[in-house]
């Protein structure tokens, strides 16, 4: 027996740990500078206001409801998203942290289907009362059941937050209404096959062959076929890991300090590589790029693909290359507007090809790197970082985070202050 928690409207759940006046009433989450809706609390829902839909067109219904909104303040997300994770860890002989408000717990140490759903149940109380934040149970023999549970426990109030899929009705009767493009493992164009061979349904794809699922969807669909139907087959660390990253930003106005544009490219590839580095992987190739205004009476553009003869995910050594890039292309009295860092040919870091002609000490470089990273963890972000690094203060200038809520639990100038 498997157990999936999942945070109910994770980002919305964390604004409103620090505001209960919130509670009720609708609440939106935007992306970076404002831009989209990345999460909704489930009086926005109702409203029919979608996910991902820009900030600008919904100013109406933001001022006829009074919807609620906050710029994404991840340094809060992720905090309150590891204290939840320490808990269930508490409780489990495995965990398995799959995104910042979703983890796999192995509860096949229970001694029946009841117990482990007492034991949910006692862990979702425990998480509201001393973290603040709702979360949903799925239990199932396999982590994609899980899924479908989940979703189940999350939409319908009849459940009191924990489902539970551990009969062969209860799986039939889950997965004929579950709609196949929200599978677990199914993406868009699967699911776009899917619906050619009249498959709607989850029920729909688990009763055809696994014939029909290996060479429509090859081996990940078969997987999925079998998950569906009871075999434990997928392990959240055999997934695959991003084959692409990326850290953009719009800035609040157009940036015509080259030292500026620097800072903010060099906070950009500090934030992607630490990425890079928390799944165990290293890149080949980075794009870096900035560029005017499209609306801008002369557009400009500085793009530059860089190519790292051995994979790396040294920030020092990927900063260097960055900084030589844009220092060439650089044009003054020019306002960029846009600025990101992508990086691409990703890879595993292990088994790495070093190139003959590299005079770097990498051995030098990777333990300085790693003794960064943990001052970092231990300190707080950017208690150290590599010149020229940009300072917190010109960061909220830089980026429009008027929305952005306080940093409750990192910060010790942004924590409560009670009134009495």
């Amino acid at each position: 027996m498997f157990a999936l928690c999942d945070c109910n409207n994770f980002f919305v759940s964390c604004e409103r740990v620090f505001r209960p006046d919130l509670q009720k009433r609708p609440v939106v989450v935007l992306s970076g500078n404002d831009g989209c809706v990345v999460a909704r609390s489930n009086e926005v829902k109702r409203l029919g206001i979608k996910m991902g839909v820009p900030f600008y067109q919904i100013k109406a219904e933001v001022e006829k409801y009074g919807i609620v909104h906050f710029s994404s303040n991840f340094a809060l997300y992720g905090d309150l998203s590891s204290r939840i994770m320490r808990l269930l860890a508490q409780h489990t002989t495995e965990l398995q942290q799959y995104s910042i408000d979703e983890a796999f717990l192995d509860l096949s140490y229970c001694s029946s289907v009841k117990e482990a759903e007492a034991l949910c149940r006692r862990l979702r109380a425990d998480i509201m009362k001393g973290i603040g934040v709702p979360v949903s149970f799925g239990l199932a023999g396999t982590k994609t059941l899980c899924k479908v549970a989940s979703h189940y426990a999350k939409r319908y109030s009849g459940y009191k937050g924990v489902c539970v899929i551990d009969t062969e009705s209860k799986r039939q009767k889950a997965l004929a209404q579950y709609p196949i493009e929200d599978v677990w493992g199914i993406g868009r164009q699967s699911a776009a096959k899917l619906k050619q061979a009249y498959i709607d349904t989850a029920l729909d794809f688990a009763n055809h062959t696994p014939l029909f699922a290996k060479n429509l969807l090859h081996l990940p669909g078969l997987n999925t076929w079998r998950e569906l139907n009871g075999e434990d087959c997928i392990s959240v660390q055999e997934l695959p890991e991003k084959q692409s990253m990326s850290y953009t930003r719009t800035f609040a106005h157009g940036v015509t300090d080259r030292q500026i544009l620097e800072q903010a490219l060099c906070e950009f590839c500090a934030r992607v590589t630490e990425k890079l580095r928390d799944q165990n992987s290293v890149c080949q190739q980075m794009i870096v790029f900035a560029h005017t205004s499209r609306f801008s009476d002369y557009p400009t553009t500085i793009h530059s693909a860089l190519t790292f003869t051995t994979p790396t995910n040294n920030t020092q050594e990927m900063t260097q290359a960055m900084l030589r890039a844009v220092r060439q292309q650089w044009k003054s009295n020019t306002p960029y507007k846009r600025a990101g860092v992508i990086l691409t040919a990703i890879k595993q870091d292990k088994g790495i090809q070093q190139s003959l002609f590299d005079t770097r000490n990498r051995q030098r470089d990777n333990q300085l790197q790693q003794t960064m990273d943990n001052i970092n963890k231990k300190t707080g972000k950017r208690t150290i970082a590599f010149l020229p690094s940009m300072p917190a203060e010109s960061t909220k200038q830089l980026f429009d985070v008027g929305a952005k809520s306080p940093a409750y639990t990192t910060n010790i100038k942004e924590i409560v202050v009670l009134k009495c």
